[in-house]
């Protein structure tokens, strides 16, 4: 049992090193493996695989296959050094939750969404510049959520028009220019923040309420009522266009842009990858 403890710990450093997050990998596996001792096998099996990844009742189906899939990942890492090891088949549970569809926004469904934003009711006078400066810059840089939510007031660069993104997805960081236009309005918002904040300690460019930084979850919960608001999504729909679809508008208006100038698209789509991390 030491052994797969070991194996399981090796298998998650080697893939974080390939710059996946791993965020529930590593607590399934642990619990697995507890799983295991508990049952006094040091062997996988398909059918312990499967007991144990649908043990929880009271969670979804698509939990419990996702459960199974990270056990089934370790298995066949785990299989090259025990052959005795049984890598779980697939289709065991096939049960898969639906992806969700990109959306494309249109340029006036973006500047309702700012201007929404912008006049959100509140009891905290930064907190609509706040989501009107971050839902634009997700909009202008096809910025990840959280690339965003972790950016610093070191990383903006007002000399240059540069900002910089550190420890991105693989663990990279970039440099993203910026027109001067969102410059100034970056600007604007670092000014009311630091009027408000003038003994600051967080070094997190958006603030919380609190002088922190925000909350990923509370920024989509903004983020879906006011689209509720304008119309875009439903008003009870549980789906519809989410922060990501920025970034998918942000490459598909690119590659048009230069369709349209007579690029040469394929030559330029490492830039574009580039750009987006």
């Amino acid at each position: 049992m030491k052994a797969l403890k070991e194996a399981i710990q090796d298998y998650l450093a080697l893939r974080r090193s390939l710059g996946f997050k791993l965020k529930k990998h590593s607590r399934f596996l642990d619990e697995f493996a507890l799983f295991l001792e508990q049952a006094d096998v040091s062997r996988i099996t398909s059918r312990l695989a499967l007991q144990w990844a649908t043990q929880p009742q009271h969670i979804q189906q698509a939990e419990w296959a996702a459960r199974l899939s990270v056990v089934r990942g370790f298995a066949r890492y785990w299989s090259a050094t025990d052959p005795m090891t049984e890598v779980p088949p697939e289709g065991l549970l096939p049960y898969r939750p639906r992806r969700a569809k990109p959306y494309l926004y249109s340029d006036e469904q973006i500047e309702q969404l700012l201007e929404a934003a912008k006049n959100m009711p509140t009891t905290h006078s930064l907190q609509p510049w706040t989501y009107y400066c971050l839902f634009g810059l997700l909009a202008v840089t096809g910025l990840r959520i959280s690339e965003a939510l972790n950016l610093q007031s070191t990383d903006v660069d007002w000399s240059e028009g540069v900002l910089t993104i550190r420890d991105s997805k693989f663990g990279k960081s970039r440099l993203i220019p910026l027109h001067a236009s969102s410059l100034k309005v970056l600007s604007g918002y670092g000014a009311r923040r630091d009027l408000l904040f003038a003994n600051r300690k967080t070094p997190y460019f958006f603030c919380s309420r609190y002088d922190g930084r925000l909350d990923e979850g509370q920024v989509r919960r903004v983020f879906y009522m006011i689209s509720r608001q304008i119309g875009i999504r439903g008003a009870s729909a549980s789906r519809g266009p989410r922060l990501h679809d920025f970034r998918h508008r942000f490459a598909v208006q690119t590659l048009l842009r230069w369709h349209r100038t007579g690029e040469d698209v394929r030559r330029r789509l490492p830039i574009l990858s580039t750009y987006l991390g």
